[in-house]
Protein backbone atom coordinates (compact mmCIF):
# COMPACT_ATOMS: atom_id res chain seq x y z
CA UNK A 1 0.00 0.00 0.00
CA UNK A 2 1.69 3.57 -0.85
CA UNK A 3 1.83 6.30 1.46
CA UNK A 4 -0.76 8.07 -0.53
CA UNK A 5 -3.34 5.03 0.24
CA UNK A 6 -2.37 4.56 3.72
CA UNK A 7 -3.23 8.53 4.13
CA UNK A 8 -6.30 8.51 2.85
CA UNK A 9 -7.23 5.31 4.57
CA UNK A 10 -6.23 6.49 7.94
CA UNK A 11 -8.75 10.02 7.50
CA UNK A 12 -11.29 7.22 5.84
CA UNK A 13 -10.92 5.70 9.48
CA UNK A 14 -10.90 9.06 10.92
CA UNK A 15 -14.82 9.98 9.52
CA UNK A 16 -15.76 6.27 9.06
CA UNK A 17 -14.60 3.65 12.04
CA UNK A 18 -16.41 0.84 9.66
CA UNK A 19 -12.90 1.32 7.19
CA UNK A 20 -10.80 0.05 10.09
CA UNK A 21 -11.74 -3.42 8.88
CA UNK A 22 -9.77 -2.45 5.40
CA UNK A 23 -6.45 -1.73 7.84
CA UNK A 24 -7.44 -5.16 9.75
CA UNK A 25 -7.70 -6.93 6.95
CA UNK A 26 -4.64 -5.84 5.01
CA UNK A 27 -2.60 -6.10 8.28
CA UNK A 28 -4.04 -8.45 10.68
CA UNK A 29 -2.21 -12.12 9.07
CA UNK A 30 1.30 -10.31 9.10
CA UNK A 31 0.75 -9.00 12.52
CA UNK A 32 -0.32 -12.28 13.51
CA UNK A 33 2.08 -14.28 12.45
CA UNK A 34 5.12 -11.89 13.83
CA UNK A 35 3.15 -12.43 16.73
CA UNK A 36 2.81 -15.81 16.92
CA UNK A 37 6.82 -16.20 15.40
CA UNK A 38 7.74 -14.54 18.76
CA UNK A 39 5.67 -16.29 20.86
CA UNK A 40 4.89 -20.40 19.31
CA UNK A 41 1.10 -19.89 21.37
CA UNK A 42 -1.55 -19.73 19.38
CA UNK A 43 -3.88 -18.30 22.14
CA UNK A 44 -1.74 -16.04 23.25
CA UNK A 45 -0.88 -14.53 19.95
CA UNK A 46 -4.66 -14.07 19.21
CA UNK A 47 -5.08 -12.33 22.42
CA UNK A 48 -1.79 -9.96 21.66
CA UNK A 49 -3.01 -9.18 18.00
CA UNK A 50 -6.38 -8.15 19.42
CA UNK A 51 -4.84 -5.94 21.85
CA UNK A 52 -2.80 -4.66 18.93
CA UNK A 53 -5.58 -4.03 16.48
CA UNK A 54 -7.93 -2.28 19.16
CA UNK A 55 -5.45 -0.38 20.29
CA UNK A 56 -4.82 0.59 16.85
CA UNK A 57 -8.63 1.00 16.37
CA UNK A 58 -9.11 3.10 19.28
CA UNK A 59 -6.11 5.40 18.53
CA UNK A 60 -5.88 5.79 14.55
CA UNK A 61 -7.55 9.02 14.85
CA UNK A 62 -4.39 10.43 16.43
CA UNK A 63 -2.39 9.22 13.93
CA UNK A 64 0.28 11.59 12.67
CA UNK A 65 2.49 11.13 9.42
CA UNK A 66 5.73 11.63 10.76
CA UNK A 67 8.27 9.63 8.72
CA UNK A 68 6.65 6.35 9.81
CA UNK A 69 3.58 3.75 7.89
CA UNK A 70 0.80 2.75 8.98
CA UNK A 71 2.23 -0.49 8.93
CA UNK A 72 5.67 0.06 10.95
CA UNK A 73 3.06 2.49 13.55
CA UNK A 74 0.84 -1.59 13.95
CA UNK A 75 4.25 -3.39 13.94
CA UNK A 76 5.70 -0.76 16.65
CA UNK A 77 2.19 -1.18 18.97
CA UNK A 78 2.38 -5.12 18.22
CA UNK A 79 6.21 -4.98 19.18
CA UNK A 80 5.16 -3.45 22.56
CA UNK A 81 2.35 -5.91 23.42
CA UNK A 82 5.04 -8.29 23.29
CA UNK A 83 7.57 -6.65 25.43
CA UNK A 84 4.71 -6.24 28.09
CA UNK A 85 3.71 -9.55 27.74
CA UNK A 86 7.86 -10.83 28.43
CA UNK A 87 7.93 -8.39 31.17
CA UNK A 88 5.05 -9.70 33.30
CA UNK A 89 4.31 -13.21 33.98
CA UNK A 90 0.58 -12.87 33.39
CA UNK A 91 -0.06 -10.52 30.46
CA UNK A 92 -3.17 -9.12 30.75
CA UNK A 93 -4.89 -7.54 27.21
CA UNK A 94 -5.71 -4.20 29.15
CA UNK A 95 -8.79 -3.88 26.45
CA UNK A 96 -10.03 -6.98 26.28
CA UNK A 97 -13.45 -6.28 27.40
CA UNK A 98 -13.67 -2.98 25.00
CA UNK A 99 -13.16 -5.89 22.12
CA UNK A 100 -15.67 -7.77 24.01
CA UNK A 101 -18.41 -5.13 23.84
CA UNK A 102 -17.62 -4.26 19.94
CA UNK A 103 -19.13 -6.72 18.26
CA UNK A 104 -17.70 -5.73 14.90
CA UNK A 105 -14.05 -5.75 16.16
CA UNK A 106 -15.16 -9.33 17.39
CA UNK A 107 -16.08 -10.71 14.07
CA UNK A 108 -12.99 -9.76 12.11
CA UNK A 109 -10.67 -11.67 14.64
CA UNK A 110 -12.84 -14.85 14.29
CA UNK A 111 -13.03 -15.01 10.81
CA UNK A 112 -11.11 -17.97 9.69
CA UNK A 113 -9.49 -18.56 13.25
CA UNK A 114 -9.64 -22.23 13.17
CA UNK A 115 -7.92 -22.90 9.53
CA UNK A 116 -5.31 -20.11 10.28
CA UNK A 117 -4.65 -21.93 13.65
CA UNK A 118 -4.28 -25.29 11.46
CA UNK A 119 -2.19 -23.88 9.46
CA UNK A 120 0.27 -22.22 11.91
CA UNK A 121 0.83 -24.67 13.68
CA UNK A 122 1.40 -27.22 11.38
CA UNK A 123 4.03 -24.98 10.19
CA UNK A 124 5.96 -24.57 13.24
CA UNK A 125 5.59 -27.92 13.99
CA UNK A 126 7.34 -28.80 10.59
CA UNK A 127 10.68 -26.44 11.47
CA UNK A 128 12.31 -27.90 14.58
CA UNK A 129 15.17 -25.25 13.54
CA UNK A 130 12.78 -23.18 13.71
CA UNK A 131 12.15 -24.27 17.08
CA UNK A 132 15.63 -24.25 18.07
CA UNK A 133 16.73 -21.09 16.95
CA UNK A 134 13.50 -19.47 18.89
CA UNK A 135 13.72 -21.39 22.47
CA UNK A 136 17.48 -19.55 22.13
CA UNK A 137 16.33 -16.12 20.74
CA UNK A 138 13.99 -16.27 24.29
CA UNK A 139 16.85 -16.21 25.95
CA UNK A 140 18.22 -13.34 24.50
CA UNK A 141 17.68 -9.92 26.00
CA UNK A 142 14.17 -8.15 24.39
CA UNK A 143 16.58 -5.44 22.50
CA UNK A 144 18.12 -8.52 20.20
CA UNK A 145 14.49 -10.56 20.15
CA UNK A 146 12.95 -7.79 18.50
CA UNK A 147 15.33 -6.79 15.75
CA UNK A 148 16.22 -10.59 14.99
CA UNK A 149 12.87 -11.50 14.95
CA UNK A 150 11.67 -8.48 12.58
CA UNK A 151 14.54 -9.06 10.55
CA UNK A 152 14.84 -12.83 9.95
CA UNK A 153 11.19 -13.65 10.49
CA UNK A 154 9.43 -10.91 9.16
CA UNK A 155 12.04 -9.53 6.58
CA UNK A 156 11.55 -6.67 7.27
CA UNK A 157 14.70 -3.82 5.98
CA UNK A 158 16.77 -2.09 8.71
CA UNK A 159 14.91 0.90 7.72
CA UNK A 160 11.90 -0.75 8.35
CA UNK A 161 12.89 -1.88 11.46
CA UNK A 162 14.20 1.33 12.62
CA UNK A 163 11.20 2.70 12.30
CA UNK A 164 9.25 0.44 14.06
CA UNK A 165 11.52 0.63 17.58
CA UNK A 166 12.05 4.00 16.91
CA UNK A 167 15.91 3.49 16.87
CA UNK A 168 17.92 4.85 14.19
CA UNK A 169 19.66 2.23 11.50
CA UNK A 170 22.87 2.10 12.61
CA UNK A 171 21.64 1.32 16.31
CA UNK A 172 19.60 -1.53 14.43
CA UNK A 173 22.77 -2.75 12.52
CA UNK A 174 24.57 -3.22 15.56
CA UNK A 175 22.04 -4.71 17.62
CA UNK A 176 21.84 -7.09 14.83
CA UNK A 177 25.24 -8.35 14.70
CA UNK A 178 25.49 -8.64 19.01
CA UNK A 179 22.47 -10.51 18.89
CA UNK A 180 23.49 -13.26 15.82
CA UNK A 181 26.74 -13.44 17.75
CA UNK A 182 25.01 -14.16 20.69
CA UNK A 183 22.81 -16.40 19.18
CA UNK A 184 25.31 -18.44 17.42
CA UNK A 185 27.46 -19.19 20.84
CA UNK A 186 23.99 -20.75 22.25
CA UNK A 187 24.06 -23.07 19.10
Amino acid sequence: MSPEQEMALIEQCRTDPTAFGEVFDHWYKPIFGYIMRRTANYDLSKDIAAETFLKAFLKIGGFRWRGISLSAWLYRIATNELNMYYRSSKYQPQSLQQLLENPQMEKLLHQGADDERELLENELKAHNDYNLIRINLLKLDIKYQEVIALRYFEQKTNGEIGQILDKNEGTVKSLLSRGLEKLRNML
